[in-house]
C-alpha cells in the first residue's frame, strides 16, 4: 500500500476575479485521491485591484462541501502593495507544512488532475523535485504563440547549459518540490524570474529532478496573460545572476552557507581527500560528511557509512546512494554515538572539522574508539593554533583550536595512540589571518574560495615546508598500546 503524502499548494494571484474561484474549485480534483492525505491551500493575494472587500473570504467560504472536509485546509494571506508572482510565491513558502509543495496559480491554464501524476513520482521514486512539462509527449495541449513557445525553449536552453540539466520546460508553472528542501533555499526574485532562480539553486544543491507531461490550456493576451518579452529578458540577467551566485542555504545553525561555499573549492577538497587516504582502509565510518565534499574523492570502499546531523545535508548524501550500493547513509550526533549501529566492522574513523565543535572532545574520541577494529585507525581533522581563533571560528561555531600536544593528549585520553601528525594547509593561515583577525569577518568571499582552487599547487608545495604555521592538522590515530609515534 503506498503511503500518502501531504500536499501544500501555493496558490499566487493578481488581478484574477473572474478566474480564481474556476481555478480553486478544480483543486477538487484532489479530493478524491488515495495518494493524498491532506491538502493545505496557500492562497496569497498580491494586492490585487479587481476584488472587492471580503471577496476572497467569501468565495472560499462558499467553495462546497467537500473542499471544507477532512482534507482540505484553506488560508489567505495578502501583500499590501503588489510586489510580482516570485515574492508571492516567497510568502507562501513561509506558511506551508506538507510533505511536497507545488505551485498552481490561478489562471486556468493547468491542469490539477496532473498534480497526481507528479505525486506518483515523489511516491515511486527519490525524486526532491517534480516539474510538469508543458512540451514533453501528453493527451493534448492548446495551439497557441510560436515566438512565446520559443522564448521557452530558448531559456530552458539556457537554463540547461548553465546547469548541465535537460529539462524541456523550466518556465512550467506546475514545480512540486519536497517542501524540507524548499523551505531551506533562499529564494529573492520578485517577479517570473522565480522559475529559473529555483531551478538552477535546486541543481546546485543537487536534487533529483523529474519531469512528468501535462495537458496545457494556455491562454491568449486578450484572455488575460501576463507574462511579456520583458519579462523574458529579466529572465536571460537572472540565469547568469543565479549561475554565478553560491547563496544556495539559508542560514542555520549548521553553517549550511558557509559548507556550501566551500564545495565550490573542488581541488582542494581533492587535495584534502588525497591527503587522507593512505591512512584509511576498507570499511570505513566518516563523521559528519556534510553533503559529500569529501566523501566522493575517497570512494568506492567495500563499505562506506557517510554520516551527519543536518537532514538537509543527509538528503544530499542519499542522492549519492543510487549508483553506490557500498554506500550507507545515516543520521549520527558524536555526542550520542551509542545510536549508531554498524552493520559491519569498522577499520577506519574519519572526522574532518568536527571534534571543536563538541563541549567533551575526549569523550566523543572515546566514542569513536569503541566503534574501531584492533589496529583500526581514527583520522582526525581540527582547526591548529588557539592564536588563530578569531570571528570565523566564532561564526563556524568552533569551541577551541587545538595544538599537537593538546590533540595528542585527547587521542591518549580516548585510548588512541598517535601515529603520525600531519600539518595541512599552510597557505590558508595567512587568509586566516587576514579575515578573521586583521578584519573581524564572519565568512569568505566566493572569490577568496576560488582562489583558494586556483592555488591548490602551491598550498601543496608550501605544506612540505615549515615557513608558516599549518592552518589544521591531521592526526592519524591507532587503536592499540605502544608509543605513539610522529
Amino acid at each position: 500500500m503506498e503511503k500518502p503524502l501531504s500536499l501544500s499548494v501555493i496558490f499566487p494571484m493578481y488581478n484574477e476575479r473572474y478566474f480564481f474561484r474556476e481555478s480553486l474549485l478544480r483543486l477538487l480534483r484532489i479530493a478524491n485521491s488515495h495518494i493524498v492525505s491532506s491538502v493545505q491551500v496557500v492562497i496569497v493575494d498580491d494586492c490585487s485591484t479587481d476584488l472587492k472587500a471580503g471577496e476572497l473570504e467569501e468565495a472560499v467560504a462558499g467553495l462546497p462541501r467537500e473542499a471544507r472536509g477532512t482534507i482540505f485546509t484553506w488560508e489567505i494571506h495578502r501583500h499590501q502593495k503588489n510586489s510580482g508572482k516570485g515574492r508571492a510565491i516567497q510568502t507562501g513558502i513561509s506558511f506551508v507544512n506538507g510533505d511536497i509543495t507545488v505551485i498552481h496559480d490561478a489562471d486556468l491554464e493547468y491542469d490539477p488532475s496532473d498534480i497526481m501524476k507528479i505525486l506518483r513520482v515523489f511516491i515511486k521514486t527519490d525524486a526532491d523535485a517534480v516539474y510538469g512539462s508543458r512540451f514533453l509527449p501528453s493527451l493534448y495541449r492548446r495551439v497557441l504563440y510560436f515566438r512565446h513557445q520559443l522564448g521557452n525553449k530558448l531559456i530552458t536552453l539556457l537554463v540547461d547549459l548553465a546547469t548541465d540539466l535537460n529539462l524541456s520546460d523550466v518556465e512550467t508553472c506546475y514545480k512540486a518540490v519536497r517542501t524540507e528542501l524548499l523551505r531551506s533555499i533562499p529564494l529573492y526574485s520578485r517577479d517570473f524570474c522565480i522559475e529559473v532562480e529555483l531551478t538552477i539553486k535546486l541543481s546546485k544543491r543537487e536534487a533529483k529532478i523529474y519531469e512528468v507531461p501535462i495537458s496545457y490550456q494556455g491562454r491568449t493576451y486578450e484572455e488575460g496573460k501576463k507574462i511579456n518579452w520583458k519579462d523574458g529578458v529579466k529572465t536571460l540577467f537572472a540565469i547568469m545572476k543565479y549561475k554565478l551566485s553560491d547563496d544556495i542555504y539559508i542560514r542555520d545553525e549548521y553553517g549550511s552557507r558557509i559548507l556550501g561555499r566551500l564545495s565550490r573549492a573542488k581541488r582542494f577538497n581533492r587535495y584534502m581527500a588525497d591527503t587522507l587516504k593512505p591512512h584509511i582502509g576498507d570499511s570505513v565510518l566518516e563523521i559528519g560528511s556534510g553533503t559529500g565534499n569529501i566523501t566522493r574523492s575517497l570512494l568506492p570502499r567495500a563499505h562506506y557509512y557517510a554520516t551527519d546531523i543536518n537532514p538537509l545535508y543527509l538528503q544530499t548524501l542519499q542522492n549519492l546512494k543510487e549508483t553506490r550500493p557500498f554506500l550507507d547513509v545515516q543520521f549520527m550526533d558524536i555526542e550520542h554515538i551509542e545510536d549508531f549501529k554498524p552493520e559491519t566492522c569498522i577499520d577506519s574513523i574519519i572526522c574532518i572539522n568536527v571534534l571543536e565543535h563538541i563541549d567533551n572532545d575526549t569523550k566523543a574520541l572515546e566514542s569513536l574508539a569503541e566503534l574501531l577494529n584492533a589496529g583500526g585507525r581514527a583520522v582526525i581533522l581540527v582547526p591548529n593554533s588557539p592564536y588563530l581563533f578569531s570571528s570565523l571560528d566564532q561564526v563556524l561555531g568552533h569551541k577551541r583550536r587545538y595544538t599537537r600536544e593538546s590533540l595528542q593528549k585527547a587521542g591518549q585520553e580516548a585510548g588512541l595512540a598517535l601515529e603520525k601528525m600531519i600539518p595541512f594547509n599552510r597557505l590558508g593561515t595567512l587568509g586566516w589571518v587576514i579575515n578573521g583577525k586583521l578584519l573581524k569577518r564572519k565568512h569568505f568571499s566566493l572569490f577568496q574560495i576560488k582562489m583558494l582552487n586556483l592555488i591548490v599547487p602551491l598550498l601543496k608545495l608550501l605544506d612540505k615546508l615549515p615557513l608558516i604555521p599549518p592552518l589544521s592538522l591531521i592526526a592519524v590515530f591507532r587503536k592499540e598500546t605502544g608509543e605513539s609515534k610522529d
